[in-house]
């Protein structure tokens, strides 16, 4: 459990780091109570989560060697990848992100102009644009594949803890962090941190 745990905490805090979510987060944060933002942000990112595992539970149901190889298979395509989109990138901040983020919520709160101010509406367009945002994102399809192949309690307390974790950062410093987040630096950890875990995932399976 103690293995899972660490692997979600530590994919999920590095990938969240400077992702749109983070933006979204943040932007909201600038406009709208904190009390009303991080609860919404986190409880999308927690039920995420959760969705996630259940689907990584379900592929269990496959041959448990088809399963294995097919986890260390993302692990070791994922940080290639990034670690290859990382020797692309000028090491600025995420600029392409931000503006991603600000014209979501910008779409966003223009439908909902007259709610404006509502407490219920701040948090139902956090918890919205949140999860939105990380459906389909790579941390998703790590949260999948890590609940697949370990500890389905420890992948969804270290991956809801990374959430929140980056949640509680974008939100509280958001504005400060924002332009000190290198996006080479955070990606190639990133990319480092995937081959590691399918270095472990290999590992783990020969000794089982």
């Amino acid at each position: 459990m103690l293995e899972a745990f660490t692997a979600g905490l530590l994919l999920i805090t590095v990938s969240e780091l400077g992702d749109k979510t983070f933006f979204i987060a943040m932007i909201l944060a600038m406009r709208h109570p904190f009390k009303l933002v991080f609860p919404a942000v986190t409880a999308a990112l927690a039920v995420m989560t959760v969705l996630s595992v259940c689907l990584g539970q379900l592929l269990k149901f496959f041959p448990p060697e088809y399963t294995h190889y097919t986890v260390i298979g993302l692990f070791l395509v994922f940080g290639i990848k990034l670690l290859y989109d990382a020797s692309k990138m000028p090491n600025t901040p995420n600029i392409t992100a931000i503006k991603e983020a600000e014209l979501a919520v910008e779409e966003c709160e223009e439908k909902a102009i007259h709610k404006k101010g509502k407490s219920w509406s701040i948090l139902l367009e956090s918890f919205v644009l949140t999860f939105l945002a990380e459906w389909g994102d790579r941390t998703q399809i790590t949260t999948i594949g890590l609940a697949a192949s370990q500890n389905a309690l420890g992948v969804t307390t270290g991956a809801i803890l990374g959430h929140a974790i980056c949640a509680f950062i974008a939100v509280v410093g958001g504005r400060l962090v924002a332009g000190k987040i290198s996006e080479k630096l955070v990606t190639a950890i990133g990319g480092v941190l995937f081959l590691v875990f399918a270095v472990v995932s290999i590992a783990t399976g020969q000794n089982a």
